[in-house]
């Protein structure tokens, strides 16, 4: 972490300085315009809102209607990308430190000596072997939630929310440029009764307002899909009980009574239970049967025999009903117009996709939606990149949630089918056990893989990092900093502001002294007028201040020298020209972690991994590859003479 880079700043060195002009937000001081409205303080909408705090320029503002923050929250399981993600944001290591840690998945299913009782069949391993360096994690959504308040409370903007307030009329105007949306917002009391309305303008509106979202009906969007007819019942509590694997995720098949997944809970004791109740009929609502908790523990103690679960306090408990829909729009551009049309107004999370809560996606996959997003508008609003970059939103996580929605449907038919449904030919191992093995990258986060456009390039030069693929997310691996010998991962370098990261990787032959690949590399960016950090950085910003570049080698650190690196590798910056020591890495001999052999990079020539600021691969070319690095950038950033006045 660096910071004092502007001067000595004593205390917390998360709560960043204040911005001029900036003070904290109120619920009684709403402004006339923003830059971006979002609607719902949700996971997607604090994950929006924490990235946009960090840029002074850009005003925000997030509504909720509830009173006040979350206490206790609906999804639980934090998959490793979203991990990943975390760290982005520097609270990896506190979720980390709370969280219950998935390990290990337990199998369970009829006992053939007894088919009225269940037996252990299998335990598999939660995350495969180097998947990733961060653990898959169980924490409360309220604590997710109040993780990212943190950031923005902390951010230069000190961003907080506007609770009571609901979305409940939206406007574009087409033929607008400044301000075009105008929304409608509705007071709601602590009773949650309707007051007075007020109006705001916006550039941007974002509905992150859940599956009934009004911002997704006033843009024409609806969900499309089906559901199960399946009633499931979860709560999460305290209870005993002679079930040996309580503190393992379990999933649990009985013969007749339906199934159980257990989920351990952060705190050692806690554990939550998703169980299957009732066939619904096919016109039927879930609210019809006034099923309540007694009927989710009664049926809970019906599957697991001969164990039994013995409630001490429920927590928290809901019934829902197993629906995958998938809304027809992600922003407001209709079909056929996104050529001379850019979004205005957008939806992410459960507002354009519902899937069931078993696969531990929903507040992952709506996360993912606005980290995505956040840097898009970010680039668009600092007058970066043209507003076309925005088209790019919808095309990438509507394809994304459309997998997911897939997936997820038939993993939940499986979970729903009863033992003698669920078997595989020839197979020994039961088909929930054999499709949870298969589907560890799915449930991971992992499986995202952006399709070729004008950020994600073509796959020509894939073989010099053949574990870096471009459209997926970089995969971190143990890296030692020459400056200090600190061992970490390099991923780690990355934060959640918006920036470019080119990680120059160099041959076997290369020192970074004058006359190798990466020194030619490092001087071309700094002092040619086609390289993308000459065209792009700001005449008042670092000279990493959108595009970072780190350098790595597949030496031993005592055979690596400092002073021999070039100057970009060890700038000058802020307000004091202090000199950044954190660029240079080699192989981690030490630990006998070899990121080359790890991630595939070709270990004679090397090659540069482009990385976009949501943490995938954008780009791998071969060091020398000038040209094609400019063409890339060049395709949706603006240059100096087109952006707005500096």
């Amino acid at each position: 972490m660096q910071y004092h880079v502007d001067g000595f700043r004593p205390g917390d060195p998360n709560v960043k300085a204040s911005a001029p002009g900036h003070n904290e937000l109120r619920s009684n001081s709403v402004p006339d315009a923003v830059d971006v409205l979002i609607a719902g303080c949700g996971p997607a909408g604090l994950c929006l809102a924490a990235q946009l705090a960090g840029f002074p320029e850009i005003t925000t503002m997030i509504v909720d209607p509830k009173p006040g923050p979350m206490e206790k929250g609906q999804a639980d399981g934090v998959n490793v990308r979203s991990m990943e993600m975390f760290q982005a944001f520097g609270f990896a290591e506190t979720v980390k430190r709370e969280a219950y840690w998935v390990n290990q998945t337990a199998f369970w299913r009829p006992d053939s000596a007894n088919t009225d009782h269940i037996t252990r069949v299998g335990i598999a391993q939660d995350v495969a072997d180097d998947q990733s360096e961060m653990p898959h994690t169980i924490v409360n959504q309220a604590r997710i939630h109040q993780l990212f308040l943190d950031i923005m409370k902390n951010s230069p903007t000190r961003l907080a929310p506007h609770y009571g307030l609901r979305v409940i009329d939206l406007k574009i105007d087409i033929d607008t440029q400044e301000h075009p949306v105008t929304v409608t917002l509705e007071r709601i009391d602590e009773d949650g009764r309707a007051d007075a309305t007020l109006n705001i303008r916006a550039n941007y509106v974002v509905g992150c307002d859940g599956a009934r979202s009004y911002v997704r009906r006033a843009i024409g969007g609806k969900l499309h899909g089906d559901a199960a007819h399946q009633a499931w019942g979860v709560m999460d509590i305290l209870a005993n009980s002679d079930f040996p694997d309580l503190r393992r995720k379990c999933l649990i098949q009985s013969a007749r009574e339906g199934n159980v997944l257990i989920i351990p809970r952060e705190g050692g004791y806690m554990f939550r239970m998703y169980v299957e109740l009732d066939k619904l009929n096919p016109d039927e609502r879930v609210l019809n049967r006034n099923l309540t908790k007694d009927h989710i523990i009664a049926a809970a103690n019906r599957i697991m025999r001969p164990y039994s679960i013995d409630v001490k306090e429920v927590v928290w408990w809901s019934i829902y009903e197993i629906g995958h829909r998938l809304t027809d729009k992600f922003d407001d551009v209709p079909e056929g117009e996104t050529a001379n049309r850019n979004p205005r107004v957008f939806t992410a999370g459960d507002a354009c996709h519902t899937h069931s809560p078993k696969a531990g996606q929903g507040m992952n996959v709506s996360m993912g939606d606005t980290f995505n997003l956040g840097w898009k508008l970010a680039h668009v609003l600092t007058g970066r990149s043209d507003a076309r970059l925005l088209h790019s939103y919808s095309a990438e996580r509507r394809e994304e949630a459309r997998r997911l929605v897939e997936t997820d449907h038939k993993w939940a038919r499986i979970m729903s089918a009863t033992p003698g449904k669920s078997e595989l030919e020839d197979s020994d191992m039961p088909r929930f056990q054999k499709q949870f093995i298969e589907n560890l990258e799915f449930t991971g986060g992992l499986a995202v893989h952006y399709d070729p456009s004008d950020i994600t390039a073509e796959t020509t030069h894939q073989h010099l990092a053949t574990g870096q693929i471009v459209g997926k997310r970089f995969h971190s691996a143990p890296v030692l900093r020459l400056s200090d010998a600190k061992p970490l991962q390099l991923g780690h370098v990355a934060e959640a502001d918006g920036r470019w990261r080119i990680y120059a990787f160099a041959g076997q032959n290369d020192t970074g002294a004058e006359g190798g690949a990466i020194h030619e590399l490092c001087s071309w960016l700094e002092k040619d007028t086609a390289s993308p950090v000459w065209r792009y950085t700001r005449r008042n910003d670092d000279i990493d201040g959108l595009i970072d570049l780190r350098a790595v080698f597949p030496h031993e650190f005592y055979s690596l020298k400092y002073e021999d690196m070039p100057a970009l590798l060890k700038p000058a910056k802020g307000r004091f020209g202090l000199r950044d020591f954190e660029k240079v890495f080699c192989i981690d001999h030490k630990l006998g972690a070899d990121i080359y052999e790890m991630r595939g990079i070709d270990r004679a020539d090397g090659c540069m991994i482009i990385v976009r600021p949501d943490q995938y691969v954008a780009h791998v070319l071969p060091l020398g590859e000038f040209d094609a690095l400019s063409r890339f950038f060049d395709a949706f950033l603006l240059p100096r003479n087109e952006r707005q006045a500096e």
